[in-house]
């Protein structure tokens, strides 16, 4: 397992805008020098975030890929998926707020 270089990505896509925009854009082409593993590059591909969470991602990273709307995820779309950790779906919409 490489996580520094799964939390690396994360924090470059925060910081470096060209790199940004390959993750939102052609992110198997933004991804292929990084030494990730099979199981890791495939997560991100699939935008499978609890995947990455398990692996050892740092979750503040993590969801910098949704901010900037990467790997086509959204902030609704990474919410969704990492409340499933929790076992519990708190829906802020349902609850009139």
């Amino acid at each position: 397992m490489s996580v520094y270089w799964v939390n690396k990505v994360c924090s470059l896509t925060q910081t470096d805008l060209k790199f940004r925009e390959m993750m939102r854009t052609t992110p198997a082409q933004a991804l292929a020098d990084f030494p990730l593993t099979a199981e890791e590059r495939e997560a991100f591909l699939s935008r499978d975030m609890v995947a990455l969470y398990k692996l050892g991602a740092h979750g503040f990273l993590l969801s910098r890929l949704a901010r900037f709307e990467c790997l086509g995820l959204t902030r609704d779309a990474y919410n969704d998926q990492l409340w499933t950790l929790r076992g519990t779906r708190w829906d802020f919409k349902e609850q009139g707020s």
